[in-house]
């Protein structure tokens, strides 16, 4: 950690040239001492990835920043803020600390938070962090997080872990045994040293894979910002369990929608199908990764179009975690017949459909934007349709 990035002229320019081309200031170059201009232009892309992921360092004076991949692989600030509201209590150790997110979120909800960084450079560069966040009950250990709980004798309330989706030999992975550290082999350890466990992984983990490798799931969490998943949240406990709950949150500007559900119930409910009635429903992505879909119609008394579309309609207007829709118009799917609408501008949807929004778009040449929203799916008597929608 070269402590001199954080001169005040230094960090003046690296300010100043949050919008420059970082290109042209390598080839441009620096005449700061003991600075490497590369090292400057390395804190400026990384400072502007911050801009809406990490506001509050952004915002902060004198913060060091990691390179642009460790940026890239923590959580945003929103999501990190949402996970620490889940948990509580005295003692919370992260043995993946990475660049100290989600242990500054715990950090309000625990009364000591012990960081766990095996890079060296990083875990100095998030304790400084720290510090210009004016954040003092965080404990920064430079040390692989498994050794660490090996060797110490402390028990904690919670233990969380995020374990790092590249691994040396075998590049980017998904499963969990793959993952550094391997969670599914170190449970026992994790069990022995907290009351609680953590584990964040990848939205790309099969749900059903991460049950089999985790074996204690008490709860899962599937989290969604701006509709695009992020990340799911595994609660573990020492006991087997036969059943769960899945909890799903979108975080949105204007709030949050959840929805939950307990997963062994989902196979075994009856959803009944309609043809498209006053209202449109599509599930948020949260909702879609968690696999409710029949969960979702039973509890709030809905009509599905078809097994496959996970489309939803009904004859009055609820409150639902997704996007919600007034039918105006239903028309079978034939060229000339959608053409006598002569719609040149609308939003496009395809969900159970053979074709993809670009051909469509194509074949009617319809432009992308505007107050339409046309839904082209399958209905409960397998014929293709366009919806015609007005959002509500």
């Amino acid at each position: 950690m070269n402590t001199l990035i954080l001169n005040t002229e230094i960090q003046n320019f690296i300010t100043a040239n949050l919008n420059s081309d970082p290109t042209a200031i390598l080839l441009k170059g620096t005449s700061f001492n003991g600075v490497e201009t590369r090292d400057i232009v390395e804190q400026i892309e990384a400072k502007n990835r911050c801009v809406t992921k990490l506001k509050t360092w952004y915002k902060t004076p004198n913060i060091y920043y990691p390179n642009k991949l460790n940026i890239e692989q923590t959580s945003s600030e929103q999501t990190a803020n949402y996970k620490a509201s889940l948990i509580s209590g005295d003692s919370i150790i992260d043995i993946t600390g990475g660049f100290g997110v989600d242990c500054f979120a715990f950090s309000k909800q625990f009364k000591q938070v012990t960081h766990c960084e095996i890079n060296t450079e990083l875990s100095e560069k998030v304790a400084h962090n720290f510090r210009q966040l004016h954040v003092n009950n965080i404990k920064n250990i430079s040390e692989d997080g498994i050794l660490y709980l090996r060797n110490t004798s402390q028990s904690f309330d919670w233990i969380y872990v995020d374990p790092s989706r590249r691994n040396d030999s075998k590049g980017k992975v998904f499963f969990l045994n793959d993952c550094l550290p391997n969670v599914p082999e170190h449970l026992d350890l994790l069990f022995k040293r907290g009351k609680h466990v953590l584990v964040k992984t990848s939205p790309l983990l099969d749900i059903s894979i991460g049950v089999q490798e985790l074996k204690f799931v008490k709860t899962l969490h599937v989290i969604a910002l701006h509709n695009e998943v992020k990340e799911l949240l595994w609660v573990l406990t020492p006991k087997s369990t036969n059943s769960f709950t899945i909890h799903t949150a979108n975080i949105t500007k204007t709030g949050i929608e959840t929805f939950s559900f307990p997963l062994d119930l989902e196979s075994t409910l009856n959803t009944t199908y309609r043809e498209p009635l006053n209202y449109l429903y599509e599930p948020n992505s949260a909702v879609m990764k968690a696999g409710a879909f029949n969960s979702i119609a039973h509890q709030l008394d809905l009509f599905k179009l078809h097994k496959h579309s996970h489309l939803y309609t009904s004859e009055k207007e609820i409150n639902f975690p997704g996007r919600v829709f007034k039918i105006e118009k239903i028309i079978p799917y034939h060229k000339k017949t959608i053409q006598k609408e002569r719609i040149d501008k609308a939003n496009i949807t395809t969900r159970n459909f053979p074709d993809p929004v670009s051909k469509i778009r194509k074949t009617f040449k319809i432009k992308d934007g505007g107050g339409i929203y046309l839904f082209f799916t399958t209905d409960i008597n397998s014929n293709k349709i366009m919806i015609v929608c007005s959002k509500v």
